[in-house]
Order: C-alpha cells, then structure tokens, then sequence
C-alpha cells in the first residue's frame, strides 16, 4: 500500500501545482488582455471603483478560445479606504485616461 500512497502525493502535488500554474496564467490573460492589474480603476453602473479582487474561477472560454471578462470587486475610487469590497460581477470596464 506505500506504493499507493506514495504515488497519490505525487499525482495531488503536481494537480495542485497544475492549478496554481493555470491561475497564474489566468491572471497573466487579465492583466495583458483585459489591463486589470491590483487597484485598476474601473467603471460600472456610472461609478469608478479600485479593484481589489479578480475572481478568475468567473472565466469561461469564449467560441473564439478567448475568455470572458473575469467578475470582480473593488472599493469606490472616492472612498479607497472603504473595507468592504463591492462585488461589481463581469459588468465593468478599465476606466480610459485621455491622453492630450
């Protein structure tokens, strides 16, 4: 039965590494695709929050093998202070900066 065993730690660690590797990955595509980094500013329903969260586990692939925007949460952009985070769901977009 060590045998067993041994072969299980195996197969759960590399399952776990899998799985931080593709949450990384995940994250990676957020920043790169979709500009969110920590405390990006982003607007929904006509406000601009900081974001504080990305729920990368709220990614479906798209049918062009893409992903949809991720869900996340952040503190209103006035009130940075704010301790509990606002859930704003896949409704948002990066707030854009005029350049001049």
């Amino acid at each position: 039965m060590e045998y067993g065993d041994s072969v299980q730690k195996v197969l759960l660690r590399k399952i776990r590494k899998a799985e931080q590797d593709l949450m990384q990955l995940k994250l990676d595509y957020c920043r790169f695709v979709f500009g969110l980094t920590h405390r990006a500013r982003v607007v929904s329903g006509g406000a601009t929050y900081l974001v504080l969260s990305v729920d990368v586990e709220s990614m479906v692939s798209t049918d062009d093998g893409g992903f949809i925007r991720p869900s996340v949460a952040g503190v209103p952009s006035e009130k940075p202070d704010q301790t509990e985070p606002v859930p704003l769901g896949t409704d948002w977009v990066l707030e854009q900066h005029n350049k001049g």
